[in-house]
């Protein structure tokens, strides 16, 4: 690999969040059944016109401005020709010639070191039909369905230029470019929905050389990880080739996840679209006047949002770069330091019980019951002393589950905390009767052994005992 650097482009196709399709009026709802959101329009049925929706010129241009990207003021849609069972007009309406986003950037961050990747456009298309291959795969199968309700979806189809040289750079290109979507509202950005998907191409040339070597698209992947793994996998191929002398076949290929490797699917040597302008629907026009209005929109954004936990909020930058990863993550976090003051104690609680929950359930953290204003409650309690937080923790868990707040959980199940000397007199007897060996400790001079004392304290108590408590009567019974 010294020999060689990879060159990488990724082109990003994301739905945008309407409730209706690019040209028609048919629903864009996810997950119905096959072929019933479909209209003349979006089936492509000879004589049937289109009208561009409004929302989708919206949010094309807010995700550009995000992206640093100059906004067309004068644009059109082309019509991209090639034949395929998913594309029923036989042609796919995109923006070939005069993209709404252009000459953008995009920041990422890869142990430590900042890289800036250019964003060469970002453009509206309609998105084919979806094969539903029988066998598994396109590879395997000998038959397939067509599902024609993605017909006709708006996309918008994010190029970057070949800047990226590593499957991992990639990923964190992906990572950062998802948190952008979602904060500015353009998409869900659900991969597991094919609302952002990713085609990669690799291609690989001597280190030291300007030229570009002949590229391979990558398709299929269904995570970042899967994208992040592919690219690897192919720049190996690609230089396992060229060592042995022969050549790069400009070609699809698909990511085989199962068996992690990349398969031919077909040849791209000399693709022609014959692409020309779609005289059909009318060119799209934007004030200067309007677009400063819509750019006036654009919430704070990942990176400012992290600057601003870290300055203004003490917050470590790991947790800043975790919180903000996530808008619904940094909009919870943002609500519950207003009625809570302490940052650091709210992300070690995210960080911690509310993602590992989160993950361990495989749940989004709008499918949660817990609030805001319920962790802060709860993390009240533990700063007064009325709850431990071990006791803490398993009333988080309830209150993930069932929405209830801290103060009735701990009432109805007599979680309060014990820091009453004569509650605990009786059990600390007990714990020094029951542990001589540890007490000698101690009382020898071993420091470690009051730790142990204390949680036997606590285990004896459910959690329920106060430990700073049990830790001054201790000493004081030791000492005497």
């Amino acid at each position: 690999m010294s020999r060689y650097e990879a060159v990488i482009g990724l082109e990003v196709h994301v739905e945008l969040k309407t409730e209706t399709k690019l040209f028609c009026g048919c629903s864009t709802e996810f997950g119905r059944e096959p072929n019933t959101q479909v209209c003349p329009v979006c089936l492509g049925l000879p004589g049937s016109t289109g009208v561009l929706n409004k929302k989708v010129v919206e949010l094309a241009a807010r995700a550009g401005m995000a992206l640093n990207c100059e906004i067309g003021t004068y644009t059109w849609f082309d019509r991209k020709n090639y034949y395929y069972p998913d594309l029923p007009k036989g042609f796919q309406i995109s923006q070939v010639f005069r993209p709404i986003a252009y000459k953008g950037y995009l920041d990422i961050d890869v142990n430590g070191q900042n890289k800036r990747i250019n964003i060469t456009r970002a453009h509206i298309e309609e998105d084919p039909g979806k094969l539903a291959h029988l066998g598994g795969s396109i590879m395997v199968s000998r038959s397939s369905f067509v599902d024609y309700n993605r017909s006709g979806m708006p996309l918008i189809e994010i190029v970057s230029e070949p800047e990226l040289r590593s499957g991992e750079e990639a990923k964190a290109y992906l990572e950062k470019l998802k948190a952008i979507l979602e904060y500015t509202g353009v998409s869900d950005v659900k991969m597991e929905q094919g609302s952002l998907r990713c085609d990669a191409n690799v291609s690989v040339r001597p280190v030291g050389t300007a030229a570009l070597g002949t590229k391979t698209e990558i398709k299929n992947m269904n995570s970042f990880r899967a994208v992040q793994r592919a690219i690897e996998y192919e720049v190996d191929r690609q230089i396992d080739v060229l060592e042995d002398g022969d050549r790069i076949v400009q070609e699809t290929r698909g990511w085989v996840e199962n068996k992690g490797i990349t398969v031919s699917m077909r040849n791209k040597e000399n693709p022609d679209y014959r692409c020309f302008i779609e005289q059909e629907i009318t060119p799209i026009e934007l004030s200067a006047e309007w677009l400063e209005e819509l750019r006036a929109t654009i919430p704070e954004l990942p990176d400012a949002r992290r600057k601003r936990l870290v300055e203004e909020h003490g917050l470590p930058a790991y947790d800043a770069g975790v919180i903000t990863s996530s808008f619904a993550l940094a909009e919870f976090f943002d609500a519950t330091l207003n009625k809570y003051p302490d940052a650091k104690k709210i992300s070690n609680w995210i960080m911690g019980e509310l993602l590992r929950l989160l993950n361990a359930r495989g749940m989004e953290l709008s499918e949660s019951k817990i609030t805001p204003a319920g962790l802060a409650s709860l993390l009240k309690l533990i700063e007064k002393g009325s709850i431990s937080n071990k006791i803490g923790k398993e009333i988080f868990e309830v209150m993930f589950e069932e929405g209830k707040e801290p103060g009735q959980l701990v009432k109805e199940k007599g979680l309060s905390q014990i820091s009453d000397e004569g509650q605990l007199t009786r059990i600390i007897a007990e714990v020094i009767d029951k542990n001589p060996k540890s007490v000698a400790d101690f009382q020898s001079g071993k420091e470690q052994a009051i730790g142990f004392l204390v949680g036997q304290v606590m285990k004896a108590t459910r959690g329920q005992a106060n430990p700073g408590v049990a830790n001054t009567m201790l000493r004081e019974k030791l000492t005497k």
